[in-house]
């Protein structure tokens, strides 16, 4: 009897410790177990002197990511591209097709039927980044779409894109539509060596039709000195894309930031690396801004611009929304 009781105290304080111990040795191996490394806060970057070409910043420039909003500069190039070349104007009336009024995302509210002017579609692409109208202009200037996006991809060979196919005019998800931080840069250094005078519409802060006014998404505007373009994209794919672009004396930085992990993030990271790449592009010294955002002196297109040089540069791109420029007889 008495080696029973001893026999089940010592099964009870098996019971009890037994559990004990195999939770601390669970614990001892999850201490051991180290923590795997933080996701990135941005996926691939790159940062260049605009005037001379010059890589001031580089970080897997060539990684393949969804471009989402960006392909809508390669969309606006083919756009000013047939204004210059005579294939279109400014004036021209768009009809808005049900396929674009049905387009889903960032929309300017077209309706099926109606007509726009040509150039309102291209403020409503670069400031609201309308998904609706980018379809719309592929549709008018492309005969259709899918005509459109083999121009886009003609287009992007023929800057040196390699790694870049298209497969939308307006960057919503495609299984794969893809570029790099790279080809980006190449069609936007294209885009404002040929194209300069679109900065006054990428820098305009909002954008109003149909008596809904839209914020330009590209939070540099107005905050970062001289800050003056160009566009900003997310998809989930991706992550947040913004082509960003500031002028401070004589030196326009131009940076490529794919797949911050936030908005804030995308900011954060993009001031940080003009910051970096003014002052590598200037040996070191800190660059102030410039005093006034530089123009064509001829009008360009049909565009006729005026920004007031007394303002600081980061007030003036703020303020170019209320100067918006004139649509030209092209």
């Amino acid at each position: 009897m008495r080696y029973r009781k001893i026999l089940a105290i010592l099964i009870v304080l098996l019971l009890i410790l037994l559990p004990s111990a195999a939770l601390a040795k669970a614990k001892k191996a999850r201490a051991r177990v180290k923590p795997g490394p933080p996701a990135p806060i941005l996926k691939s970057a790159i940062v260049v002197n605009h005037n001379n070409g010059a890589t001031l910043f580089a970080q897997n420039p060539d990684q393949l990511i969804p471009p989402a909003s960006l392909t809508k500069i390669l969309t606006l190039y083919l756009v000013f591209e047939d204004i210059e070349q005579g294939r279109a104007r400014f004036t021209d009336l768009v009809t808005v097709s049900a396929k674009a009024n049905a387009t889903k995302g960032t929309t300017m509210f077209l309706n099926a039927g109606e007509k726009v002017p040509l150039g309102e579609l291209v403020k409503g692409i670069s400031v609201a980044s309308a998904n609706d109208a980018s379809q719309a202009v592929a549709e008018h200037l492309g005969g259709s779409g899918a005509d459109f996006v083999n121009r886009m991809n003609g287009k992007a060979r023929e800057l040196g894109m390699t790694r870049s196919r298209f497969l939308n005019p307006h960057g919503l998800p495609a299984k794969g539509q893809v570029t790099t931080a790279r080809d980006m840069l190449k069609l936007s250094r294209a885009y404002l060596d040929r194209f300069p005078n679109c900065l006054a519409i990428h820098s305009m802060q909002e954008y109003t039709f149909h008596d809904k006014t839209q914020h330009n998404r590209n939070r540099l505007l107005g905050h970062y000195p001289g800050a003056d373009g160009i566009k900003t994209g997310f998809v989930r794919a991706s992550g947040y894309n913004i082509i960003a672009t500031a002028k401070r004396d004589e030196v326009r930085v131009l940076a490529v930031i794919l797949g911050a992990r936030t908005p804030k993030i995308r900011v954060k990271e993009t001031e940080r690396l003009l910051d970096v790449g003014f002052e590598k592009a200037n040996g070191g010294r800190k660059q102030a801004a410039a005093g006034r955002i530089e123009r064509a002196d001829a009008d360009q297109d049909g565009l006729s611009f005026s920004v007031p040089s007394s303002l600081p540069a980061s007030r003036q791109a703020g303020r170019i929304h209320v100067l918006t420029p004139s649509l030209g007889n092209m």
